[in-house]
């Protein structure tokens, strides 16, 4: 029972790939138009997000 939940998990951590790395392009670009437009502010907040999404992406990428 302890393998199936566990295969269970990683299967719905796969399907959450693509999200994440769809909300990384997304904060990418916003983290872009931040620094074009000297944004200082919005520049720290998606940087602090694109810390989240990494760590989740690693976290993943460790149990596959």
């Amino acid at each position: 029972m302890k393998y199936v939940i566990e295969d269970l998990r990683k299967e719905i951590d796969r399907k959450k790939l693509p999200v994440i790395r769809i909300e990384i392009d997304y904060e990418l670009m916003t983290l872009y138009d931040a620094m074009q437009a000297n944004d200082k502010v919005q520049m720290i907040k998606s940087k602090e997000k694109l810390k989240k999404l990494r760590l989740q992406l690693m976290d993943i990428g460790d149990d596959t």
